[in-house]
This record gives C-alpha cells, structure tokens and sequence, in this order.
C-alpha cells in the first residue's frame, strides 16, 4: 500500500506542470503500457464532472502529442517555409535550404507552412476544449531547453525538441505498400526500411551547411557537388522525416478513439485525425521524388544514401504506391482491405512516446520531470476504458 501511495504522489507531483481548467482557456502551447482499471490518482485528480477521467487523459496526451508536433513544425516552417503571418517564425526561409526541398515539390515551402498552421490549430482546440470542460490542460514550454538551428532563416530559440539527430523509421513506406503484412497481426515482423537514415540532420544546423551552395536564376542549386549534395540529403532526410510524423498521429487517433467515452470527445478525435492521414499522404508522395545520392555528414560522420524509388522498385519500395495497398485486417479468414495500420488500441500512447524518443526528438532533453510527465500521460491516455 505504501508503493502505491508513493506512486500516486510523484504521478500528482509531475502533473503540477499540467494547468487548471478554470485558469487555463487562454493557454497555448503542445509500446505496452497500462492498461486495465485506471490508478485512483486519475479518479481523484479529474474533478471537472463534465469529460470522464479516460476522456480527459486521452486528450490530454494528444494534446501533449500535438504540442511536440508543432514545435517541430514550426522549426521545419522557419528554415523551409513560405512568409506566412499565420506561423509564427515563418518569415521566407532559407533559400538554399528552400530549394533542396523543392527538388522533392515546387510547392514543398507551403505545404510545409500548412502542415505547421494544422498542428497549431489542434494543439490549441484540444487544449481549449478541455479548459472549457474545467479539466486540466498541457502546457510544456518550460522543457523548451534543446539549442536549435542558428542557421540562416531560424529564430535560434531554444526548442522542445531536436531535428539535427534523427534516426529516421522509414518502414512506413514498405507497411503500407505490402498486402501481406499487418502489424497488428504479424508483431514480430520487420518491415524493411525505404531509407536507411541514422544520426541525420534534417534541417541546417548552421550556414556551414549551405556554404558553398548558391541557388541559381532558375533555381537550382549551384556549387560544388558534393556541398550540393549534402544540403539535397539534408531536404532529403526532412521529406522522410515529415511522412514519419504524420503517420504516427494517423494510426494514434483512431487507435485512441476506441478508448473514448463521450460522442463529443469522439466526434473531435475523429475529426482532427483523418487530417493527420492527408498530412502522411501528401509527404510519402513527395517524399519519392528524392534523388539518387550519397552524404557523409561532415560534422557527424553519419552517412546516408538516396535511391531512386521511382523506377525498377519492388512493390514494397515503388514510390508511386501512395493509396494504402489492401492488407489482412482483423483476421485473416476475411478478405484483404486497404486499411490505416497500426490500430491496435493497447498501449498505443507508450508506443508513441516510445517511437518519437528512438527517432532521436529528445536528444539534448536533460530535464528528467519531461520524461516522466510524458509517460505519465500516455499511461494515463492507454489506462482509458470506454464506458
């Protein structure tokens, strides 16, 4: 008894970072686990009486989620993104940074600002929804500590999390291309990856980056071939780097959804998900269009190779499979059936966290109170039962 009573505080300690309902309408800012009949510290702690304890949890974690995402948004907005009054950093980017990632799209600079304004938009609905219901919000700007980019474009603050360390899981290209393989179902097997990305930037660290680069009248990107093709695998590693993200949040939501209680909460879990999934579409098609190429990182030594995924590829790798191919589902005495994968509600906010801290977002996160917040909400997000 006396271990669950020291449990219980230090979960009520890491939450004193969460907001009261009542104070916090105005606030803006973003595996196996539990899973069973929720610890009392959620029963206790939730005293709204308008969302139930699971409700609240559950958004509360995507809240969290969608906090981490906008923060690394709005890096990607700052360095790659079109002028937009509507992000907040989004002053015209870098130009050299600009124009590798236009070797993916023309038009990658405001898709990218886009994607950054959708992120804002759900980490601030959440947020208000659950002030308006007198529960507790998620505010994790006090763990922006991370030192960013201070190359050309960026506003050098201080960030939540690290895209200049990525260790990038491309298996999502192949999961959704093979009609064989369901994750729900085969756990134990490994999907191979597109590209084998490791100890990655995906952004500018500094103008070292692009020296020696210029972007010519037409704009291409001019210099020496190999400091074109460093800052080409930089874009090239962003690319790969925004279909990871978006895919998570497409088999989170409805993963979570199973788990909601109330409709409204439903209704609201159901209707910011399926943006996620157009989000993933948009940069797995772009992402194909990368160009073969080499780069060994000269600050890291990490090397990465690009290949060509347009033609000669297996359907696994084929660049232009981006409609989701049909797939076991449920069970295998059904048909196939083009399906969001993963969906498997148990310990999906774990596995979350678990998946965002691999790609390498946290490095440079000292603060252990961050870690254990995260993990008590996921916990709290996986220990929701509909009822």
């Amino acid at each position: 008894m006396k271990k669950i009573a020291n449990v219980t505080k230090n979960r009520t300690n890491r939450r004193s970072f969460l907001k009261k309902g009542a104070f916090a309408a105005g606030a803006v800012t973003m595996g196996a686990g539990l899973f069973g009949k929720a610890l009392p510290a959620l029963d206790v702690e939730e005293k709204s009486g308008h969302l139930s304890p699971g409700d609240a949890a559950i958004l509360r974690f995507l809240a969290a989620a969608e906090i981490i995402e906008t923060d690394l948004w709005v890096q990607y907005s700052e360095l790659g993104g079109t002028k937009d009054p509507e992000v907040p950093g989004a002053a015209g980017g870098n130009p050299i940074y600009i124009a590798a990632l236009q070797v993916l799209d023309g038009d990658m600079p405001q898709y990218i600002v886009d994607n950054t304004d959708d992120e804002i938009s759900h980490q601030h609905f959440i947020n208000a929804y659950l002030a308006s219901k007198g529960a507790d919000t998620v505010d994790l700007k006090q763990f922006a500590t991370i030192p960013g980019s201070v190359a050309q474009g960026s506003t050098g603050k201080k960030r939540l999390t690290n895209l200049m360390n990525l260790t990038v899981d491309t298996s999502y290209w192949t999961r959704y291309r093979m009609d064989s393989k369901n994750p729900d179902l085969d756990p134990d097997f490994v999907f191979p990856q597109a590209v084998k990305i490791e100890n990655r930037t995906a952004i500018p660290r500094s103008d070292l980056d692009t020296a020696g680069v210029t972007v010519d009248s037409n704009g291409n990107l001019v210099g020496d071939p190999d400091k074109v093709n460093h800052i080409k695998a930089i874009a090239f590693t962003a690319g790969f780097h925004f279909g990871f993200i978006e895919q998570g949040g497409t088999s989170l939501y409805p993963s979570l959804a199973q788990r909601v209680t109330n409709p409204e909460v439903l209704r609201i879990v159901l209707s910011i998900g399926p943006t996620e999934t157009m989000h993933f579409q948009t940069w797995q098609d772009k992402a194909g269009n990368a160009t073969p190429l080499t780069d060994v990182d000269p600050e890291t030594g990490a090397k990465v190779e690009f290949k060509d995924l347009k033609t000669n590829q297996p359907q696994s790798l084929q660049a232009n499979l981006i409609m989701p191919e049909p797939t076991p589902f449920l069970d295998r005495k059904f048909p196939i059936c083009s399906i969001i994968r993963p969906t498997e509600t148990k310990g999906v906010a774990m596995g979350a966290v678990k998946a965002l801290t691999n790609d390498g977002l946290f490095i440079g996160q000292t603060d252990q109170r961050f870690f254990d917040l995260l993990n008590d909400l996921a916990e709290d997000a996986d220990a929701a039962l509909r009822g």
